[in-house]
């Protein structure tokens, strides 16, 4: 004779478990974890490759960047042509004429010059269409100024 210790009928549904086991969905996360662990140093690190050769002419490179530079008087050049400012327009209309849309322009100025004077410069540089235009900076070490 079987004897039934749920203390309820014999046909008695039991009520339904509302706790999830989360241990396996840890378990496969922590597996996961590591092995993007293993594999992200390998995805850093290069593969050395001995390229053959070929006969193809390589493609072509980028124009020099069109250097403009301001010393200490004040005076204006570009590419190491002094320049008069009121012709700098002209002469930025011309070299954007003659460059490609993805031309560079370079603006160095000495420290001594008025930040206005340097701002105008690079105004007229924004005004003729050029819209790669740098800063250049000295990058000198512990506050010493490096010479040429």
């Amino acid at each position: 004779m079987a004897i039934n210790l749920s203390g309820g009928r014999r046909g008695a549904r039991r009520a339904p478990m509302a706790e999830i086991n989360v241990t396996p969905l840890v378990d496969v996360m922590l597996v996961l974890l590591i092995i993007f662990m293993v594999t992200a140093p390998l995805l850093v690190a290069g593969v050395p490759v001995d390229l053959p050769d070929a006969r193809a002419k390589s493609l072509p490179q980028d124009q020099a960047p069109i250097q403009i530079s301001l010393d200490a008087s004040g005076t204006l050049f570009i590419d190491r042509q002094a320049v008069p400012p009121a012709a700098l327009p002209a002469k930025l209309a011309a070299l954007r004429g003659a460059r490609s849309d993805e031309a560079r322009v370079y603006v160095r100025a000495d420290r001594a010059l008025d930040y206005g004077r340097v701002m105008a410069v690079v105004g007229e540089v924004n005004a003729a269409g050029f819209k790669k235009v740098a800063l250049v900076t000295d990058t000198a070490r512990d506050g010493a100024r490096e010479t040429p």
